[in-house]
């Protein structure tokens, strides 16, 4: 099946109010724990997990983006690194059995239902 990707930003602070925690960024600290989460996820090998220097979400951390070919691309902010990493890897279950790209608000995880920054429809065919 087609190859989807989620970008962990790896700069974004840990809060608004906290840059980093025990000298990690908060985007650092996700994209670890999201990626030891990944090493037993069903859609390990059909999924990548990268990190992202930035994704330009300085004032909503911590931010991730997941992209499919032919599929709406979703960006969202203001994630927990430490409470987030498990709701993410649903959000990337559902994504994936998306035709589209577009889980509805009210089906994803809680944490991910008010946290979305944007939706960039997919590149014309």
């Amino acid at each position: 099946m087609t190859k989807h990707t989620l970008y962990v930003c790896k700069s974004c602070a840990f809060s608004l109010t906290q840059l980093d925690y025990l000298g990690e960024r908060g985007g650092k600290y996700l994209f670890d724990r999201v990626s030891d989460l990944a090493e037993d996820w069903l859609l390990k090998s059909d999924f990548a997990v990268e990190e992202l220097v930035c994704l330009s979400a300085c004032k909503r951390p911590c931010a991730i983006a997941l992209t499919g070919a032919n599929k709406t691309s979703l960006m969202f902010g203001d994630l927990s690194p430490i409470d987030s990493a498990e709701a993410i890897l649903q959000l990337c279950d559902q994504y994936y059995a998306s035709t589209d790209g577009i889980i509805p608000r009210n089906e994803r995880p809680e944490i991910l239902q008010k946290s979305i920054l944007a939706r960039i429809p997919p590149s014309p065919s």
